[in-house]
Protein backbone atom coordinates (compact mmCIF):
# COMPACT_ATOMS: atom_id res chain seq x y z
CA UNK A 1 0.00 0.00 0.00
CA UNK A 2 1.05 3.70 -0.92
CA UNK A 3 2.26 5.99 1.58
CA UNK A 4 0.46 9.60 1.59
CA UNK A 5 4.17 11.30 0.22
CA UNK A 6 3.77 8.61 -2.71
CA UNK A 7 0.48 9.61 -3.43
CA UNK A 8 1.56 13.17 -3.53
CA UNK A 9 4.36 12.38 -5.94
CA UNK A 10 2.68 10.85 -8.25
CA UNK A 11 0.08 13.51 -8.38
CA UNK A 12 1.81 16.31 -8.46
CA UNK A 13 4.08 14.33 -11.26
CA UNK A 14 0.82 13.94 -13.36
CA UNK A 15 -0.11 18.23 -12.54
CA UNK A 16 3.60 19.41 -13.37
CA UNK A 17 3.05 16.75 -16.99
CA UNK A 18 -0.72 18.23 -17.46
CA UNK A 19 0.62 22.14 -17.06
CA UNK A 20 3.47 21.78 -19.34
CA UNK A 21 6.26 22.77 -17.56
CA UNK A 22 9.63 22.15 -19.28
CA UNK A 23 13.29 23.01 -18.09
CA UNK A 24 13.61 25.28 -15.76
CA UNK A 25 9.85 25.86 -14.28
CA UNK A 26 10.00 22.40 -14.34
CA UNK A 27 13.05 22.17 -12.20
CA UNK A 28 11.98 24.82 -10.30
CA UNK A 29 8.14 23.16 -9.29
CA UNK A 30 9.94 19.89 -8.02
CA UNK A 31 12.17 22.33 -5.83
CA UNK A 32 9.42 23.97 -4.30
CA UNK A 33 8.02 20.10 -4.23
CA UNK A 34 11.39 18.99 -1.80
CA UNK A 35 11.99 22.40 -0.12
CA UNK A 36 8.18 23.65 1.13
CA UNK A 37 6.12 20.10 0.27
CA UNK A 38 3.10 19.21 -1.73
CA UNK A 39 0.47 22.17 -1.30
CA UNK A 40 3.40 25.03 -1.67
CA UNK A 41 3.93 22.99 -5.12
CA UNK A 42 0.69 22.62 -5.88
CA UNK A 43 0.04 26.78 -5.64
CA UNK A 44 3.51 27.43 -7.38
CA UNK A 45 2.34 25.39 -10.40
CA UNK A 46 -1.01 27.02 -10.44
CA UNK A 47 0.47 30.46 -10.32
CA UNK A 48 2.58 29.87 -13.60
CA UNK A 49 -0.23 28.95 -15.20
CA UNK A 50 -2.25 31.61 -14.03
CA UNK A 51 0.22 33.62 -15.39
CA UNK A 52 0.53 32.89 -18.47
CA UNK A 53 -1.04 34.71 -21.24
CA UNK A 54 -4.48 33.70 -22.73
CA UNK A 55 -4.11 31.59 -25.86
CA UNK A 56 -4.45 33.98 -28.36
CA UNK A 57 -7.52 34.55 -30.60
CA UNK A 58 -8.09 33.67 -33.75
CA UNK A 59 -8.91 36.23 -36.48
CA UNK A 60 -10.56 35.45 -38.99
CA UNK A 61 -10.12 36.90 -42.73
CA UNK A 62 -12.66 37.88 -45.26
CA UNK A 63 -13.27 35.07 -47.26
CA UNK A 64 -13.58 37.98 -50.19
CA UNK A 65 -11.11 41.21 -50.55
CA UNK A 66 -12.03 44.79 -49.53
CA UNK A 67 -12.12 46.53 -52.60
CA UNK A 68 -8.91 47.81 -54.61
CA UNK A 69 -8.09 49.04 -58.00
CA UNK A 70 -4.86 48.78 -59.55
CA UNK A 71 -2.53 51.02 -61.71
CA UNK A 72 0.29 49.71 -64.07
CA UNK A 73 -1.40 45.91 -63.86
CA UNK A 74 1.56 44.56 -66.29
CA UNK A 75 4.31 46.14 -64.13
CA UNK A 76 3.54 44.17 -61.30
CA UNK A 77 4.82 40.90 -60.21
CA UNK A 78 2.42 38.21 -59.27
CA UNK A 79 3.69 38.17 -55.60
CA UNK A 80 2.35 42.23 -54.80
CA UNK A 81 -0.92 41.17 -55.95
CA UNK A 82 -1.22 38.20 -53.40
CA UNK A 83 -0.11 40.76 -50.38
CA UNK A 84 -2.17 42.71 -51.61
CA UNK A 85 -5.64 40.47 -51.75
CA UNK A 86 -4.06 39.17 -47.97
CA UNK A 87 -3.83 42.94 -46.78
CA UNK A 88 -8.17 43.66 -48.13
CA UNK A 89 -8.82 40.32 -46.19
CA UNK A 90 -7.95 42.05 -42.97
CA UNK A 91 -11.28 43.02 -41.28
CA UNK A 92 -10.03 46.28 -40.56
CA UNK A 93 -9.34 47.36 -44.29
CA UNK A 94 -12.27 49.51 -46.33
CA UNK A 95 -10.63 50.24 -49.66
CA UNK A 96 -6.92 49.88 -51.12
CA UNK A 97 -4.78 50.76 -54.42
CA UNK A 98 -2.21 49.47 -56.03
CA UNK A 99 0.38 51.44 -57.26
CA UNK A 100 2.57 50.97 -60.93
CA UNK A 101 6.14 50.61 -58.97
CA UNK A 102 4.64 47.85 -56.48
CA UNK A 103 7.07 44.97 -56.35
CA UNK A 104 6.83 42.28 -52.77
CA UNK A 105 8.06 43.44 -49.99
CA UNK A 106 7.14 42.63 -45.99
CA UNK A 107 2.68 42.38 -45.24
CA UNK A 108 1.71 45.24 -47.20
CA UNK A 109 3.59 45.25 -50.73
CA UNK A 110 6.21 48.17 -51.81
CA UNK A 111 3.40 50.72 -53.96
CA UNK A 112 0.39 49.42 -51.84
CA UNK A 113 -1.98 51.91 -50.24
CA UNK A 114 -4.48 50.47 -47.69
CA UNK A 115 -7.43 52.74 -45.69
CA UNK A 116 -8.00 50.87 -42.44
CA UNK A 117 -10.32 51.35 -39.81
CA UNK A 118 -9.37 52.69 -36.59
CA UNK A 119 -6.24 50.74 -36.74
CA UNK A 120 -2.94 51.33 -37.74
CA UNK A 121 -0.44 48.71 -39.22
CA UNK A 122 3.56 49.48 -38.30
CA UNK A 123 4.53 47.32 -40.96
CA UNK A 124 2.18 48.94 -43.48
CA UNK A 125 3.96 51.89 -42.84
CA UNK A 126 7.23 50.43 -43.47
CA UNK A 127 10.76 50.32 -41.97
CA UNK A 128 11.92 53.47 -43.64
CA UNK A 129 9.59 55.53 -41.45
CA UNK A 130 8.56 59.04 -43.52
CA UNK A 131 11.30 58.40 -46.27
CA UNK A 132 11.21 60.79 -49.04
CA UNK A 133 12.73 63.16 -51.42
CA UNK A 134 13.17 66.89 -51.49
CA UNK A 135 14.16 68.68 -54.49
CA UNK A 136 15.40 72.29 -54.24
CA UNK A 137 15.12 74.39 -57.22
CA UNK A 138 17.70 77.26 -58.42
CA UNK A 139 17.84 80.23 -60.19
CA UNK A 140 22.02 79.10 -61.33
CA UNK A 141 22.08 77.83 -65.38
CA UNK A 142 21.89 74.20 -65.50
CA UNK A 143 24.48 74.67 -67.77
CA UNK A 144 27.08 74.44 -64.72
CA UNK A 145 26.67 71.37 -64.40
CA UNK A 146 28.92 70.51 -67.84
CA UNK A 147 32.67 69.32 -66.65
CA UNK A 148 34.56 71.48 -68.43
CA UNK A 149 32.71 74.82 -66.19
CA UNK A 150 34.54 76.10 -63.12
CA UNK A 151 31.17 75.62 -61.14
CA UNK A 152 31.03 71.95 -61.76
CA UNK A 153 33.92 71.45 -59.34
CA UNK A 154 32.56 73.83 -56.55
CA UNK A 155 29.40 71.83 -57.27
CA UNK A 156 31.05 68.38 -56.66
CA UNK A 157 33.17 69.50 -53.81
CA UNK A 158 29.76 70.81 -51.84
CA UNK A 159 28.04 67.77 -52.65
CA UNK A 160 31.37 65.73 -51.36
CA UNK A 161 31.97 67.82 -47.91
CA UNK A 162 28.49 68.27 -47.00
CA UNK A 163 26.78 64.71 -47.70
CA UNK A 164 27.49 61.76 -45.40
CA UNK A 165 26.71 58.42 -46.55
CA UNK A 166 27.27 54.58 -45.36
CA UNK A 167 26.41 52.14 -42.49
CA UNK A 168 28.02 51.78 -38.88
CA UNK A 169 30.43 54.52 -37.56
CA UNK A 170 30.85 55.87 -41.76
CA UNK A 171 27.20 56.93 -41.94
CA UNK A 172 27.25 59.16 -38.76
CA UNK A 173 28.72 62.27 -37.37
CA UNK A 174 29.73 63.69 -33.97
CA UNK A 175 26.61 65.98 -33.28
CA UNK A 176 27.66 68.80 -35.64
CA UNK A 177 24.45 69.57 -36.38
CA UNK A 178 21.56 71.56 -34.62
CA UNK A 179 18.65 71.33 -34.93
CA UNK A 180 14.94 71.64 -32.91
CA UNK A 181 13.60 68.52 -33.89
CA UNK A 182 16.98 67.34 -31.60
CA UNK A 183 15.75 69.30 -28.68
CA UNK A 184 15.00 66.85 -25.72
CA UNK A 185 11.29 67.53 -25.18
CA UNK A 186 10.40 65.94 -28.28
CA UNK A 187 11.89 62.31 -26.95
CA UNK A 188 10.51 62.40 -23.80
CA UNK A 189 7.27 60.38 -24.29
CA UNK A 190 8.00 57.18 -24.15
CA UNK A 191 11.37 54.90 -23.26
CA UNK A 192 11.89 53.98 -26.72
CA UNK A 193 12.47 57.25 -27.72
CA UNK A 194 14.51 58.36 -24.53
CA UNK A 195 16.66 56.21 -26.07
CA UNK A 196 16.24 57.07 -29.49
CA UNK A 197 17.73 60.70 -28.92
CA UNK A 198 21.24 59.46 -28.95
CA UNK A 199 21.37 57.85 -32.10
CA UNK A 200 18.98 61.22 -33.78
CA UNK A 201 21.80 63.36 -32.70
CA UNK A 202 24.27 61.23 -34.61
CA UNK A 203 22.46 60.80 -37.94
CA UNK A 204 20.51 63.99 -38.28
CA UNK A 205 21.91 65.41 -41.98
CA UNK A 206 23.06 62.42 -42.84
CA UNK A 207 21.67 59.25 -45.82
CA UNK A 208 22.36 56.34 -44.53
CA UNK A 209 22.65 53.29 -47.30
CA UNK A 210 20.82 51.74 -49.44
CA UNK A 211 18.44 53.57 -52.27
CA UNK A 212 19.38 56.75 -50.78
CA UNK A 213 20.85 59.82 -52.91
CA UNK A 214 21.90 63.27 -53.42
CA UNK A 215 22.38 64.66 -56.87
CA UNK A 216 22.73 67.32 -58.65
CA UNK A 217 20.66 67.75 -62.11
CA UNK A 218 18.57 70.30 -64.28
CA UNK A 219 14.76 70.56 -63.74
CA UNK A 220 13.39 71.04 -67.49
CA UNK A 221 9.66 72.92 -66.19
CA UNK A 222 7.74 72.21 -68.90
CA UNK A 223 4.11 73.55 -67.76
CA UNK A 224 3.74 77.58 -66.97
CA UNK A 225 0.68 77.56 -64.74
CA UNK A 226 2.67 75.35 -61.54
CA UNK A 227 2.15 75.73 -57.90
CA UNK A 228 5.99 76.62 -57.78
CA UNK A 229 5.55 80.02 -59.66
CA UNK A 230 8.26 78.94 -62.01
CA UNK A 231 8.68 80.13 -65.46
CA UNK A 232 9.14 77.08 -68.29
CA UNK A 233 12.94 76.75 -68.65
CA UNK A 234 15.68 74.80 -67.17
CA UNK A 235 17.12 75.15 -63.79
CA UNK A 236 20.11 73.52 -61.61
CA UNK A 237 18.56 71.77 -58.76
CA UNK A 238 19.47 69.36 -55.53
CA UNK A 239 17.32 66.14 -55.14
CA UNK A 240 17.76 64.10 -51.96
CA UNK A 241 16.20 60.80 -51.40
CA UNK A 242 16.29 59.45 -47.54
CA UNK A 243 14.18 58.86 -44.51
CA UNK A 244 14.59 58.34 -41.03
CA UNK A 245 17.59 56.21 -40.47
CA UNK A 246 17.51 54.43 -37.40
CA UNK A 247 15.01 56.18 -35.48
CA UNK A 248 12.50 55.29 -37.94
CA UNK A 249 14.25 50.91 -37.89
CA UNK A 250 14.15 50.94 -34.26
CA UNK A 251 10.62 52.62 -33.75
CA UNK A 252 8.74 50.13 -36.54
CA UNK A 253 10.43 46.88 -35.23
CA UNK A 254 9.32 47.77 -31.62
CA UNK A 255 5.61 48.41 -32.28
CA UNK A 256 5.63 45.50 -35.31
CA UNK A 257 6.72 43.25 -32.45
CA UNK A 258 4.45 44.32 -29.88
CA UNK A 259 1.09 44.42 -32.62
CA UNK A 260 2.12 40.91 -33.73
CA UNK A 261 2.47 39.76 -29.91
CA UNK A 262 -1.08 41.27 -29.26
CA UNK A 263 -2.51 39.67 -32.16
CA UNK A 264 -0.69 36.34 -32.44
CA UNK A 265 -3.54 34.38 -34.00
CA UNK A 266 -3.57 36.40 -36.99
CA UNK A 267 -3.10 34.01 -39.61
CA UNK A 268 0.40 33.46 -40.78
CA UNK A 269 -0.09 34.62 -44.27
CA UNK A 270 -0.65 38.24 -42.98
CA UNK A 271 1.20 38.17 -39.56
CA UNK A 272 3.70 41.34 -40.76
CA UNK A 273 -0.03 42.87 -40.83
CA UNK A 274 -1.12 43.18 -37.28
CA UNK A 275 -2.58 45.88 -36.20
CA UNK A 276 -3.06 48.86 -33.02
CA UNK A 277 -5.94 50.01 -32.38
CA UNK A 278 -6.02 54.04 -32.42
CA UNK A 279 -8.43 53.65 -29.50
CA UNK A 280 -5.81 52.00 -27.65
CA UNK A 281 -2.20 53.33 -25.63
CA UNK A 282 0.09 51.71 -27.92
CA UNK A 283 -1.97 52.65 -31.04
CA UNK A 284 -1.28 56.23 -29.95
CA UNK A 285 2.20 55.75 -29.02
CA UNK A 286 3.28 54.59 -32.11
CA UNK A 287 1.18 57.22 -34.05
CA UNK A 288 3.17 59.69 -31.75
CA UNK A 289 6.75 58.14 -32.56
CA UNK A 290 5.69 58.05 -36.16
CA UNK A 291 5.16 61.44 -36.24
CA UNK A 292 8.75 62.19 -34.87
CA UNK A 293 10.07 59.80 -37.06
CA UNK A 294 8.80 61.72 -40.07
CA UNK A 295 9.69 65.31 -38.72
CA UNK A 296 13.27 63.77 -37.79
CA UNK A 297 13.31 62.65 -41.72
CA UNK A 298 12.42 65.90 -43.07
CA UNK A 299 14.67 67.63 -40.42
CA UNK A 300 17.83 65.30 -42.17
CA UNK A 301 16.90 66.79 -45.77
CA UNK A 302 16.37 70.24 -44.96
CA UNK A 303 20.18 70.39 -43.40
CA UNK A 304 21.55 68.59 -46.27
CA UNK A 305 19.78 70.64 -48.17
CA UNK A 306 21.29 73.98 -46.80
CA UNK A 307 24.64 72.73 -46.50
CA UNK A 308 25.28 71.53 -49.73
CA UNK A 309 23.68 75.17 -51.06
CA UNK A 310 25.66 76.85 -48.74
CA UNK A 311 29.09 75.76 -49.92
CA UNK A 312 27.66 76.50 -53.51
CA UNK A 313 27.23 79.94 -52.73
CA UNK A 314 23.52 79.63 -54.16
CA UNK A 315 20.16 80.51 -52.76
CA UNK A 316 16.99 78.29 -53.49
CA UNK A 317 13.88 79.88 -55.64
CA UNK A 318 11.42 76.79 -55.17
CA UNK A 319 11.22 73.85 -52.66
CA UNK A 320 9.30 70.29 -53.24
CA UNK A 321 9.35 67.77 -50.18
CA UNK A 322 6.46 64.79 -50.19
CA UNK A 323 6.88 61.53 -48.04
CA UNK A 324 5.93 57.98 -48.28
CA UNK A 325 5.68 55.18 -45.64
CA UNK A 326 3.47 56.57 -43.49
CA UNK A 327 -0.46 56.74 -42.29
CA UNK A 328 -2.28 59.53 -42.71
CA UNK A 329 -5.96 60.25 -40.88
CA UNK A 330 -8.11 60.79 -44.20
CA UNK A 331 -11.59 60.68 -45.19
CA UNK A 332 -12.15 58.51 -48.10
CA UNK A 333 -15.59 57.27 -49.55
CA UNK A 334 -16.96 53.68 -50.49
CA UNK A 335 -20.27 52.96 -51.91
CA UNK A 336 -21.10 57.01 -51.96
CA UNK A 337 -20.67 56.78 -47.91
CA UNK A 338 -17.41 59.21 -46.05
CA UNK A 339 -15.56 57.51 -43.92
CA UNK A 340 -12.82 59.05 -41.66
CA UNK A 341 -10.19 56.20 -41.99
CA UNK A 342 -5.90 55.65 -41.99
CA UNK A 343 -4.59 55.90 -44.85
CA UNK A 344 -1.23 53.68 -45.13
CA UNK A 345 1.12 54.64 -48.11
CA UNK A 346 4.22 51.88 -48.42
CA UNK A 347 6.37 53.52 -50.82
CA UNK A 348 3.31 55.69 -52.34
CA UNK A 349 3.17 59.25 -53.13
CA UNK A 350 0.62 61.63 -51.73
CA UNK A 351 -1.21 62.89 -54.74
CA UNK A 352 -4.51 64.96 -53.99
CA UNK A 353 -5.73 67.41 -56.45
CA UNK A 354 -3.15 70.30 -57.03
CA UNK A 355 -0.50 68.49 -54.61
CA UNK A 356 3.11 69.25 -55.91
CA UNK A 357 5.53 66.11 -55.54
CA UNK A 358 8.23 64.56 -57.01
CA UNK A 359 8.84 61.45 -58.18
CA UNK A 360 12.35 60.21 -58.69
CA UNK A 361 13.58 57.82 -61.64
CA UNK A 362 16.63 56.15 -61.13
CA UNK A 363 20.78 57.00 -60.62
CA UNK A 364 20.55 57.49 -64.64
CA UNK A 365 16.74 57.97 -65.03
CA UNK A 366 14.71 61.23 -65.42
CA UNK A 367 12.51 62.02 -62.72
CA UNK A 368 9.24 63.66 -62.53
CA UNK A 369 8.08 67.12 -61.11
CA UNK A 370 4.25 66.34 -60.37
CA UNK A 371 0.85 68.22 -59.51
CA UNK A 372 -1.47 65.61 -58.11
CA UNK A 373 -5.34 65.61 -59.60
CA UNK A 374 -6.95 63.90 -56.49
CA UNK A 375 -8.54 60.42 -57.65
CA UNK A 376 -10.61 58.99 -55.13
CA UNK A 377 -9.73 55.47 -56.35
CA UNK A 378 -6.49 55.08 -55.52
CA UNK A 379 -6.97 57.17 -52.54
CA UNK A 380 -5.28 60.53 -53.86
CA UNK A 381 -2.10 58.41 -54.30
CA UNK A 382 0.88 58.22 -56.87
CA UNK A 383 3.85 55.89 -57.48
CA UNK A 384 7.13 56.84 -55.48
CA UNK A 385 9.31 56.04 -58.30
CA UNK A 386 9.96 53.21 -60.69
CA UNK A 387 9.77 50.22 -58.36
CA UNK A 388 12.52 47.62 -58.49
CA UNK A 389 12.00 44.85 -61.36
CA UNK A 390 15.04 42.78 -59.63
CA UNK A 391 15.67 42.20 -56.41
CA UNK A 392 19.41 43.54 -55.20
CA UNK A 393 20.67 39.64 -55.28
CA UNK A 394 19.47 38.97 -58.78
CA UNK A 395 20.44 42.57 -59.83
CA UNK A 396 24.52 41.45 -58.62
CA UNK A 397 24.66 38.44 -60.34
CA UNK A 398 23.05 39.63 -63.16
CA UNK A 399 24.36 43.05 -64.24
CA UNK A 400 27.35 43.61 -64.88
CA UNK A 401 29.94 46.63 -64.08
CA UNK A 402 30.68 47.19 -67.54
CA UNK A 403 26.97 47.34 -68.06
CA UNK A 404 26.36 49.64 -65.75
CA UNK A 405 29.43 51.94 -66.50
CA UNK A 406 27.62 52.53 -70.07
CA UNK A 407 24.58 52.96 -68.90
CA UNK A 408 25.69 55.71 -66.76
CA UNK A 409 27.98 57.13 -69.55
CA UNK A 410 25.15 56.74 -72.11
CA UNK A 411 22.79 59.65 -69.39
CA UNK A 412 26.10 61.80 -68.79
CA UNK A 413 26.24 60.68 -64.94
CA UNK A 414 28.87 60.92 -62.74
CA UNK A 415 28.14 58.84 -59.74
CA UNK A 416 30.29 58.93 -56.28
CA UNK A 417 29.73 55.47 -54.57
CA UNK A 418 26.44 53.44 -55.79
CA UNK A 419 26.69 49.21 -56.12
CA UNK A 420 24.99 47.26 -59.09
CA UNK A 421 22.26 46.40 -56.44
CA UNK A 422 21.14 50.29 -57.36
CA UNK A 423 21.94 50.29 -61.62
CA UNK A 424 19.29 51.59 -62.80
CA UNK A 425 18.42 48.02 -64.50
CA UNK A 426 17.28 46.88 -61.72
CA UNK A 427 14.26 49.12 -61.78
CA UNK A 428 11.76 49.71 -63.95
CA UNK A 429 11.28 51.97 -66.68
CA UNK A 430 9.60 55.08 -65.22
CA UNK A 431 8.49 56.41 -68.28
CA UNK A 432 6.18 53.14 -68.47
CA UNK A 433 5.31 53.65 -64.92
CA UNK A 434 4.42 57.37 -65.37
CA UNK A 435 2.24 56.33 -68.16
CA UNK A 436 0.38 54.08 -66.16
CA UNK A 437 -0.69 56.50 -64.08
CA UNK A 438 -1.26 59.54 -66.08
CA UNK A 439 -4.71 59.68 -64.46
CA UNK A 440 -3.53 60.28 -61.18
CA UNK A 441 -1.00 63.24 -61.88
CA UNK A 442 -0.40 65.98 -64.11
CA UNK A 443 4.03 66.00 -65.00
CA UNK A 444 5.08 70.04 -64.28
CA UNK A 445 8.58 68.99 -65.32
CA UNK A 446 11.03 67.04 -65.45
CA UNK A 447 15.28 66.32 -63.58
CA UNK A 448 17.66 64.78 -64.89
CA UNK A 449 20.79 63.19 -62.77
CA UNK A 450 23.64 64.47 -63.75
CA UNK A 451 26.04 64.45 -60.44
CA UNK A 452 24.77 61.68 -58.16
CA UNK A 453 26.12 60.40 -54.92
CA UNK A 454 25.50 57.07 -52.78
CA UNK A 455 26.72 54.93 -50.26
CA UNK A 456 29.77 52.77 -51.24
CA UNK A 457 29.29 49.09 -51.25
CA UNK A 458 32.00 48.46 -48.34
CA UNK A 459 32.20 45.09 -46.86
CA UNK A 460 31.28 44.74 -43.10
CA UNK A 461 34.68 44.38 -41.87
CA UNK A 462 35.95 47.66 -43.36
CA UNK A 463 33.36 49.65 -41.72
CA UNK A 464 33.96 51.75 -38.51
CA UNK A 465 32.07 50.28 -35.64
CA UNK A 466 29.11 52.58 -34.52
CA UNK A 467 28.65 53.49 -30.74
CA UNK A 468 26.73 50.56 -28.65
CA UNK A 469 23.76 53.07 -28.14
CA UNK A 470 23.29 54.04 -31.59
CA UNK A 471 20.93 52.29 -33.27
CA UNK A 472 23.20 50.89 -36.74
CA UNK A 473 20.08 50.06 -39.07
CA UNK A 474 17.55 51.39 -41.47
CA UNK A 475 15.13 50.49 -44.00
CA UNK A 476 15.26 51.93 -47.80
Amino acid sequence: METPQQDEFKIFDALVKQAGLRGKQSGDAWRVFKEKGYAEAVAFVTALQNARPPAPEKVDLRTEPAPYKVWGKEHIEEGAFSQMVNAMRLPISVIGALMPDAHQGYGLPIGGVLATENAVIPYAVGVDIACRVMLTVYEADAQVLDKAKQEYTLLHNALIDNTIFGSGGDGLHKGKYEHPILDEQHWQATDLLRGLRKTAIYQIGTSGTGNHFVEWGKVSITQADNELGLKPGEYLALLSHSGSRGVGYKIANYYSELAMSRMAGLPEVVKHLAWLGMDTAEGQEYWNAMTLAGKFASANHHIIHEQVAKAAGITPVAVIENHHNFAWKETVTVDGTARDVIVHRKGATPAGAEVMGMIPGTMADPGYLIQGKGEPASLNSASHGGGRQMSRTKAKKTITSDEHKRYLKAHGVTLIGGGLDEAPQAYKDIHAVMQAQADLVEIVGQFQPKLVRMATDTPPWKRKAAPADVVDAEGD
